[in-house]
């Protein structure tokens, strides 16, 4: 069963030297200009989502007071090269 995607155009201006590497994409894949760029895309549209997505739960997380103490996550990290380090502060 076929599903009737629809598109459109995107354009936008990229440095020369970030052109010729998707040409070269292009080549060693052997897939389409077209294909390689929406490929990127679609990846960074994940990884912007996905970011947001933490961004945002870390932000409630602050609201509703889920923190740990600059000082306890200093000395924690101070202690790693010690014989002794402390437990992860939680």
């Amino acid at each position: 069963m076929g599903t009737n995607l629809k598109t459109r155009s995107v354009t936008a201006h990229v440095p020369e030297d970030m052109a010729s590497r998707v040409d070269a994409a292009v080549v060693r894949l052997e897939r389409s200009k077209n294909w390689i760029v929406k490929q990127a895309l679609a990846d960074w549209l994940d990884q912007e989502e996905e970011r947001s997505r933490l961004t945002r739960e870390a932000l409630a997380d602050v609201d509703a007071g889920r923190v740990i103490d600059h000082q306890a996550v200093q000395a924690w990290a101070d202690s790693l090269t010690t014989d002794s380090p402390l437990p992860v502060p939680r």
